[in-house]
């Protein structure tokens, strides 16, 4: 079970600080629970664990399935919660080399992810690469106009079409998009295309236990059901009221008294490559959903041991404005031993033997002290194993304790209001009708 500590922050807190923290804890439970405080529409995420749709997991299962027949790749298309969540989780728990087919054997088909960015370069080479494949696609999207994965689909779409012509095509696009309404929707139900819900009640970030983030996962051979089990078990303990019984509230309440004594950015340090993704989820839940008005914690991301040897010399030694949150896995998948090697004349003879994860949570445990000694406010959230429950947990427990950091800091923890700003930018540069006036404005300051 996923355990929260932050032993290693009483240097620059006190408990008797964290305790004064109850009252205000109280208020953003009963926010919650009581689902009247600010976005309160978007609360559906709530109740994904307790009330796991098992027809639609069904359903979602036959899809994955039938991908897996159809195809050697899943091209996931999708921007932000509509994609970092997945990604977080088929990296956590597939292998880092898929092994190779043996003959007459069909794997799990490979997911690759795009949709997320613009980039002319990377599209060339995605339809070059699937030129060979067979493909299948899942375009998620509520409304259908986001715009970078709306030109990815549009391109994918017709490189489908093309590949297998406009009938095959259609069996193999997979549609995640709002209930009734967009252009998506519109479109899925012009073309036929099998199409999942996106819950009205449950915003991008928060989404990944819902259909945006099953489907791909469970194409990548992941077992979803655990991870709603694991998911399930968390919210039990992430739903009490009391703060010293809730590691959830635990973490929202020492973060924001961290930044009330000036400590304005996070740093989420992991010690295995495979949860890169988680950070980078984890940035986006809690960038999107607490900086604004003025207000929240920049969220970065580090991976260690590597960004010790580069962002490591900042944490260390740099400007005291900042806190780490540890993610620290107990068990591995599977260990290795350090060979006993004389001849190489590295000095590291004494690991001979030794087990290499405990060298890795050594540097870790190393590492966490040093940087305390340097004046950085030290979080760890534990890991037993990396596991579909384990990462269930992981995602119900940011989620949770996301949603309460906000209220204490008085945001609206499920809006995002600073995202459209680059859009009607964007908008008006490329001549979007209706734009005129802010384009002329805008081409004047770009000209200097």
């Amino acid at each position: 079970m996923l355990t929260f500590d932050y032993s290693n922050a009483l240097t620059f807190l006190s408990e008797r600080e964290i305790g004064q923290m109850e009252p205000q804890i109280l208020t953003a439970h009963r926010l919650l629970t009581e689902r009247n405080g600010p976005g309160s529409d978007f609360l559906g995420w709530l109740d994904l664990a307790a009330k796991h749709d098992k027809s639609e997991a069904e359903r979602i299962q036959r899809a994955a399935r039938r991908i897996r027949e159809q195809s050697d790749v899943l091209v996931v298309i999708g921007i932000g919660g509509s994609y970092l969540g997945a990604r977080a989780a088929i990296e956590m728990l597939t292998p880092a080399y898929p092994p190779a087919e043996k003959p007459g054997e069909k794997g799990w088909p490979q997911i690759v992810f795009c949709g997320h960015h613009l980039s002319a370069s990377h599209m060339a080479d995605l339809t070059a690469w699937l030129a060979g494949r067979e493909v299948s696609l899942n375009v998620i999207s509520k409304s259908g106009t986001t715009t970078e994965p709306a030109i990815a689909f549009r391109v994918l779409r017709a490189f489908m079409e093309q590949k297998y012509g406009k009938q095959e095509a259609g069996t193999r696009i997979y549609v995640t998009t709002d209930r009734s309404r967009g252009a998506l929707r519109a479109l899925s139900d012009a073309e036929g295309y099998e199409t999942f819900v996106v819950p009205d009640d449950v915003g991008g970030r928060y989404s990944v236990l819902t259909p945006v983030g099953l489907l791909p996962i469970a194409a990548a051979g992941i077992d979803i059901q655990r991870m709603a089990s694991g998911a399930a078990d968390c919210a039990a303990r992430c739903g009490r009221e009391a703060l010293a019984d809730n590691p959830a509230y635990q973490y929202a309440a020492v973060r924001n008294l961290l930044l009330r004594r000036g400590y304005g950015v996070e740093i989420l340090a992991n010690y295995e490559p495979s949860l890169h993704s988680l950070g980078e989820w984890w940035k986006q839940l809690f960038g999107e959903s607490e900086g604004k008005d003025g207000k929240g914690i920049f969220p970065a991301a580090v991976d260690n041991t590597t960004d010790l040897h580069s962002m490591g010399q900042y944490i260390q030694d740099g400007n005291r404005f900042l806190f780490e949150t540890v993610l620290d896995v107990r068990q591995p998948r599977i260990d290795f031993e350090v060979p006993a090697a004389p001849e190489a004349g590295d000095g590291l003879d004494f690991l001979a033997g030794r087990s290499l994860h405990d060298i890795n949570r050594t540097a870790m445990a190393g590492t966490i002290l040093a940087h305390v000694d340097g004046g950085v406010p030290n979080l760890r959230v534990e890991l037993p194993v990396l596991t579909p429950e384990a990462f269930g947990q992981a995602v119900f427990f940011f989620e949770t304790a996301c949603a309460a950091s906000g209220y204490l800091a008085g945001v609206n923890p499920f809006d995002q209001p600073g995202v459209e700003a680059y859009k009607q930018n964007m908008f008006a540069l490329l001549g979007k009708p209706g734009y005129e006036a802010r384009r002329a404005e805008l081409e004047k300051r770009l000209r200097g």
